[in-house]
């Protein structure tokens, strides 16, 4: 089992919102992003965060966005599509979104939409 999944969210999101931006974005599309992925709405989101859940407790309790699917490319060297690992392609997919918001992609690409 991979470090990360006992790992609080709570301790990653202020990454996740600082890398955001730095490149400009703002914490309330780092919010938007989370939320398409995992189904959360805000008071959700908030109740994870002052929870400090674990990564591992986090995506069991969020209902993946049927489109999730769709997200491809590389994080840390492996493509997102390739992993095996149910949970770590999880946290992989959220991680290819927040880089996708720091490099400026727009919105409506980065949510998947038609």
């Amino acid at each position: 089992m991979s470090r990360i999944y006992t790992i609080s969210f709570a301790s990653v999101y202020p990454l996740y919102v600082a890398k955001a931006e730095k490149k400009g974005r703002t914490k309330e599309e780092v919010d938007q992003v989370i939320e398409w992925l995992t189904g959360f709405d805000d008071s959700e989101l908030g109740r994870h965060l002052a929870q400090r859940t674990t990564f591992e407790e986090f995506f069991a309790d969020a209902h993946l966005n049927p489109n999730a699917s769709l997200i491809t490319g590389v994080v840390c060297g492996v493509r997102v599509q390739e992993i095996e690992d149910p949970l770590m392609q999880k946290i992989r997919y959220l991680d290819k979104l927040v880089d996708e918001l720091a490099r400026g992609k727009a919105m409506e690409k980065i949510l998947r939409a038609a």
